[in-house]
């Protein structure tokens, strides 16, 4: 009988759907994933599809009332379908993306009662992302208990951000509450300033912005590969506008639609969160590549507006390194979108930028002119090969016995 190959479930839990990816154990095993797959539509019309190294596709199964399922259902379906059509791999660990992990935690953690105590009294500061990431360690912990489970935060990149600048003009034992600037895409940009001594060894060790553009967005300045400031801050609205989230907002606004309006915090939540941004703007999408292809004027102006703003919030990065030496594209529309690109980057031609436009429209690593004084990439970001390979370091330094987790009742 053969010995089964031990790999990492890398999770990556959100409101309506499960990212998922097996990696290798050891890192001699490759960076290749051994399968990725996704269930999306978790509330509404569910919907699995799963992809093999060897470009296999897996048939969909067919869910019903799948409407009424909840994210525990799907875990389990998810440990069942891997036994059943990888009975070849045997579950080394399960990787999970956690979106907060406040100012306690500056690096992955084997997650323990203790470790999930702290993450659960953190679900006020990412209400509609925590909960979800949890469950996720929760439902494994319950199916299987004897599997250590590794927590990787979007925020534990963005650690290396001066305090000061960590700070907002309130009253300073708000701070002390947790009320601060957090920063958000973490793992993303952990990745990009790991990759980008591949491309570029001066920016890698010098000032770079990134441009985490996708549903979500954000951008991220880096010196010598650290972190210095993120668009996003308290929350994962601030900054760019987004697919369904408003970005940076006169919080008089929010004043405003309480006083005048009589909206509470659930109803704000839900339009600030669910339907602003690029959908609310045009009426239209939330998807970037619905917007390039529609003729209408609300399209148009909501594109436009976009890129206005991304410019805006690099060129106020820029003078906060005080200068520029490169600028990367990553994430879904960054990684993508030529004409979003090209519009963004013309907004900034003032420092010197010159792209290639064949370059831009091909899609090739670098996309500046060779008379460019800002070196301009297109880079893929990994979210889910950064938290593999964070997993693997933290069983290597742990040990790969689980944690007890049943003394708290979280069992």
């Amino acid at each position: 009988m053969s010995e089964k190959q031990r790999a990492i479930l890398v999770l990556n839990a959100g409101s309506s759907s499960i990212k998922l990816s097996l990696f290798p154990e050891f890192a001699e095993g490759g960076d290749t994933p051994l399968v990725q797959g996704m269930i999306e539509g978790i509330g509404t019309a569910p919907r699995f599809a799963a992809t093999l190294a060897n470009g296999t596709e897996c048939d969909p199964p067919a869910w019903d009332g799948g409407a009424e399922l909840g994210h525990d259902s799907f875990y389990a379906f998810l440990l069942d379908w891997i036994g059943e059509h990888l009975p070849g791999i045997e579950l080394a660990a399960a990787g999970h993306r956690v979106v907060h992990g406040g100012t306690g935690f500056e690096k992955p953690q084997l997650v323990d009662k203790t470790v999930l105590a702290t993450l659960e009294s953190l679900v006020p500061l990412a209400p509609l992302h925590q909960p979800h990431n949890l469950s996720a360690i929760r439902a494994l912990q319950k199916r299987k208990a004897d599997l250590p489970q590794v927590a990787c935060f979007d925020t534990a990149f963005h650690r290396s951000i001066p305090e000061l600048d960590q700070l907002y003009g309130l009253p300073r034992d708000l701070a002390q509450e947790g009320l601060r600037r957090y920063g958000f895409h973490g793992l993303s940009y952990e990745f990009i300033a790991g990759a980008l001594p591949n491309y570029d060894t001066f920016a890698a060790t010098g000032r770079a912005i990134v441009a985490h553009l996708g549903n979500g967005a954000s951008l991220c300045a880096l010196r010598n590969g650290r972190s210095q400031a993120c668009t996003m801050g308290f929350s994962t609205l601030d900054g760019l506008i987004m697919g369904t989230r408003c970005g940076s907002l006169d919080p008089g606004v929010l004043l405003y639609l309480m006083r005048e309006k009589g909206m509470d915090a659930d109803a704000l939540e839900h339009m600030l969160y669910r339907q602003s941004g690029l959908l609310g703007l045009s009426g239209i999408s939330s998807d970037m590549r619905a917007l390039l292809g529609s003729s209408k004027a609300e399209a148009r102006e909501s594109v436009s507006l976009f890129c206005d703003r991304v410019a805006q919030k690099i060129a106020a990065l820029v003078a906060m390194l005080g200068g520029l030496d490169a600028l990367v594209f990553t994430a879904g529309i960054g990684e993508r979108s030529p004409e979003i690109r090209h519009a963004i980057v013309r907004r900034l031609n003032w420092l010197g930028i010159v792209v290639d436009e064949a370059a831009n429209a091909e899609g090739r690593a670098r996309i500046s002119a060779t008379e460019s004084n800002v070196a301009v990439w297109v880079i893929p970001t990994n979210e889910e090969l950064m938290i593999a390979r964070h997993s693997r370091a933290v069983l290597a330094a742990s040990g790969t016995a689980a944690p007890d987790m049943t003394a708290s009742g979280l069992a």
